[in-house]
């Protein structure tokens, strides 16, 4: 019998490159879940509750349209199958059932700054993870192998106290070739793109019509296109662009890479986007410094997928 291999899902982003992953290992039996917690977190997810995070059922849903669309076997909470190794894009949350399991963490993308939260959970065993979001990403060490984007990343997740040992510098995949996204059809050009955040979604205070205000001056009088959180409330995002910039271009669906690659200077937060700007030399404002930003941007080896894959072999065979 083939060895079984869940990849757990969540945003389209880790969504692709789970399914990215497993074009290279056709040899094993695979199967796929959208991201699920078990416990009260399981419980508040069923309530309709955790709506505005990577298990909130409208996540799910469509995580699982596009695993059905591209006929993938798909196992919801991985309950059914005895699996040889579990691959996923996060460790913020690691359910009972696949403590025990073989586990390879691939880094997803941007990790978020550090803050109290952060130093609180990292002194406290009995503070959770995901309270600090992504900066506690690889500190659970729940894992036998965790992929990263760089070398850059490399040194930054060992600052924070994961074991050197288990780090493996792949790329991620969707990041690893941003060159490709030059060859696009998108009809504008030479403008400033900003990528929204969710932060208000998630309860993270943001003044809204002073950013939009200081995007209008960065500008310089260039068109402004704003493109959408897709976890963002789009009236609500739209009325204020409409208020405070009205002559902008506001998108909410689209290809978010090939807007930045279009761009001439690009706009964002703690977000994955800013990696695909940095790679394209583009004039990149995210509160990082130039220099960290160059040192944390994602290999562009345009093979992550496959030596993810090779690593997962690694583990899975011993």
């Amino acid at each position: 019998m083939k060895k079984k291999v869940l990849f757990i899902c969540g945003s389209m982003n880790q969504t692709t490159q789970m399914h990215q992953i497993a074009g290279c290992l056709q040899e094993y039996d695979q199967y796929f879940t959208p991201f699920f917690s078990d416990g009260l977190l399981g419980k508040a997810t069923d309530l309709g509750l955790l709506e505005f995070t990577i298990m909130g059922k409208k996540r799910s849903r469509k995580a699982l349209d596009y695993l059905f669309a591209n006929n993938l076997k798909v196992d919801i909470g991985g309950g059914t199958h005895h699996y040889d190794l579990i691959v996923t894009c996060t460790d913020l949350i690691v359910p009972g059932h696949f403590k025990a399991r073989k586990i390879v963490l691939v880094q997803e993308g941007m990790t978020e700054p550090e803050t109290a939260f952060f130093h609180l959970a990292k002194q406290y065993r009995w503070v959770p993870r995901w309270i600090a979001g992504t900066a506690m990403t690889g500190l659970s060490d729940a894992y036998e192998k965790f992929c990263v984007a760089s070398e850059g990343y490399r040194e930054l997740f060992m600052q924070k106290g994961v074991d050197p040992r288990k780090i493996e510098v792949t790329s991620i995949p969707n990041f690893d070739n941003c060159e490709a996204y030059l060859r696009n059809d998108f009809e504008h050009r030479d403008y400033v793109l900003v990528c929204t955040s969710d932060n208000r979604e998630t309860f993270v205070y943001e003044n809204r019509k002073k950013n939009i205000l200081k995007y209008r001056a960065m500008a310089e009088g260039h068109q402004l296109i704003f493109k959408l959180h897709p976890n963002e409330n789009t009236v609500r995002a739209v009325r204020e662009i409409n208020q405070y910039a009205p002559d902008s271009l506001v998108y909410t669906e689209g290809k978010t890479e090939e807007m930045i690659a279009n761009s001439r200077m690009l706009i964002a937060q703690f977000s994955s986007t800013i990696f695909v700007g940095s790679a394209l030399q583009k004039p990149v404002h995210c509160g990082l410094e130039p220099d960290l930003l160059r040192a944390l941007t994602p290999l562009q080896n345009r093979s992550a997928a496959k030596k993810i894959a090779d690593v997962c072999r690694q583990v899975i065979d011993g």
